[in-house]
C-alpha cells in the first residue's frame, strides 16, 4: 500500500502575506521617507544611527535564519557559522579596499596595510578583488566551497551531535588564528577599514546608507520566502525526518549525506551574503568576527526566538541584539551576564522559544472556543438541526452557584 503525503499548503497564509507586505513597505518606503525626507528635528525622523543599527541586525537575522535551517529543521548544531559570515565580509572588504585607490594614507595603489608591511605587489588571492561582479561570485563561492569540503568529510564520517559542534568551533578558531597573521594578506588583527566608496559612489552618503539598508531588508525577506518554500517541499520534509530519526530515513532508502550537505552549503552561503552586506554598513571587518562567541550568539538568537519556526530566529536576532545595543551603553559590565542568563532561562523554561510560547498561549485561548463549537455540533446532531440554527451555549462562570 502506497503512503499518501499530505497536500502541500500555501507558501504563506493570508495573514502571513499581509505581514510580509507590511514589512516590505516598511523597508522599501517608510524607512527611506523617515530617514531622508523627514527633518532631523522631527519626532518621526529615523536617524542615521538607527538605519545603521537596524541594517546590522537584519544581517544578523539572516544568519539566525540560516542557523534555523540546519539546527531547527535538520538537527545539526553548528558553532562555526561565524566563519562563513566573516568570509563573505572579507570578500566584500577586499573589493572595498581596492576601491580606496590612491585616497589612502600612503597614496598608493596598494591597500595601506600592505604598504606599511612593505609589500610590493598584491598577493594572488587579491587578483579579482577590483571587479564587483567577481566579488559577488566570490561572496557565494568561497563560503559555499569551504562548507562543501568540510561538510562532505564530516557527514560522510557520520559525525553528529556535540562532536560536530566541537569540530565546527575548532575550524572557526583555526581560521581566526590564520587571519590574524599579517603574511596571509588579510590585514592581520586590524582587518579592513576606512572604506571610501562602492561602485564609485561614496559610501558615507545618506543615500548609499539607505540603499544598503533596503538591499539588506530585501535580502532578508527573500531568504525568508526561499526558506519557507524549501521547508515546505519534499526536500524539507526529508530534512525534518533526518532530524527526528536519521536511521529510519536510511532504512527507507534515502541517503542523508546529500540532503545534509546541501542544506549545510545553503546555510553557509546565506551567512556569507549576510557578511557581505554587513561590512559596508559597519565599516570594518577583522578576524574577531570569527570568534567562538560570535558563532555561539547565532545559536542563541535561534534558540531565543524559537527553532523550526523561521520567523522565530529573526525575532530572536532583533530582541537579543536590540538589548545588546542598549545594555552595552547603559550597563556594559552586565551585558555578558544578561546573555548567559537569557540562554539558560530559554533552555530551562522556554525550549520552544518566544514563538513557541506565543503559540502555546494562543492554543490555550482557542481551546475553550473549539470546545464550545464541538458541544454545539453534538447538540445539533441530537436535535437534527443545523449548528448555525442553535443559540450559543451559555457558559456559566465559575463560582456562580452557591
Amino acid at each position: 500500500m502506497n503512503a499518501v503525503l499530505p497536500s502541500k499548503g500555501p507558501l504563506l497564509t493570508g495573514k502571513g502575506w499581509t505581514v510580509f507586505f507590511a514589512a516590505l513597505i516598511v523597508v522599501c518606503a517608510l524607512a527611506p521617507v523617515l530617514n531622508i525626507m523627514v527633518p532631523a528635528g522631527s519626532a518621526l525622523h529615523m536617524s542615521d544611527y538607527a538605519v545603521a543599527l537596524i541594517g546590522k541586525i537584519m544581517c544578523y537575522a539572516i544568519c539566525a535564519l540560516a542557523m534555523d535551517l540546519i539546527w531547527g529543521y535538520t538537527g545539526i548544531l553548528s558553532l562555526g557559522h561565524g566563519l562563513f559570515f566573516a568570509l563573505g565580509g572579507y570578500m566584500m572588504g577586499m573589493y572595498l579596499m581596492r576601491q580606496i585607490g590612491r585616497d589612502g594614507n600612503y597614496k598608493s595603489d596598494l591597500p595601506d596595510f600592505m604598504v606599511f608591511l612593505d609589500w610590493k605587489t598584491l598577493p594572488w588571492h587579491w587578483s579579482f578583488s577590483d571587479s564587483f561582479v567577481a566579488t559577488l561570485v566570490l561572496i557565494v563561492a568561497v563560503p559555499g566551497l569551504i562548507a562543501f569540503v568540510f561538510g562532505f568529510f564530516a557527514f560522510r564520517s557520520r559525525i553528529k551531535g556535540v562532536y560536530f559542534s566541537i569540530i565546527t568551533q575548532a575550524m572557526t578558531f583555526a581560521a581566526m588564528l590564520l587571519f590574524f597573521r599579517n603574511e596571509t594578506g588579510f590585514g592581520g588583527n586590524n582587518g579592513f577599514t576606512d572604506f571610501k566608496r562602492i561602485l564609485g559612489i561614496p559610501i558615507q552618503t545618506q543615500e548609499m546608507r539607505m540603499t544598503l539598508f533596503v538591499l539588506t531588508g530585501l535580502t532578508l525577506l527573500g531568504f525568508f520566502l526561499f526558506s519557507k518554500w524549501l521547508i515546505g517541499s519534499k526536500f524539507g520534509r526529508v530534512l525534518q525526518a533526518i532530524r527526528d530519526a536519521e536511521t529510519r530515513v536510511m532504512f527507507s532508502g534515502y541517503n542523508p549525506l546529500g540532503y545534509k550537505l546541501t542544506i549545510w552549503v545553503i546555510s553557509a552561503i546565506m551567512c556569507g551574503v549576510a557578511g557581505a552586506l554587513y561590512v559596508p554598513q559597519v565599516g570594518i571587518i577583522n578576524p574577531g568576527e570569527m570568534s567562538a562567541a560570535n558563532s555561539i550568539e547565532i545559536a542563541i538568537w535561534a534558540a531565543v526566538g524559537g527553532r523550526a519556526t523561521l520567523i522565530g530566529p529573526i525575532i530572536g536576532a532583533f530582541i537579543v541584539n536590540g538589548a545588546k545595543s542598549w545594555l552595552t551603553v547603559a550597563y556594559p559590565e552586565y551585558w555578558l551576564y544578561f546573555l548567559g542568563a537569557l540562554f539558560i532561562a530559554v533552555t530551562l523554561f522556554l525550549p520552544n522559544g518566544i514563538v513557541g510560547l506565543v503559540r502555546q498561549w494562543m492554543s490555550r485561548v482557542k481551546a475553550p472556543r473549539e470546545g464550545r463549537r464541538e458541544a454545539q455540533r453534538a447538540v445539533a446532531v441530537e436535535q437534527g438541526v443545523e449548528p448555525v440554527a442553535l443559540p450559543p451555549l451559555a457558559v456559566e462562570a465559575k463560582g456562580a452557584r452557591a
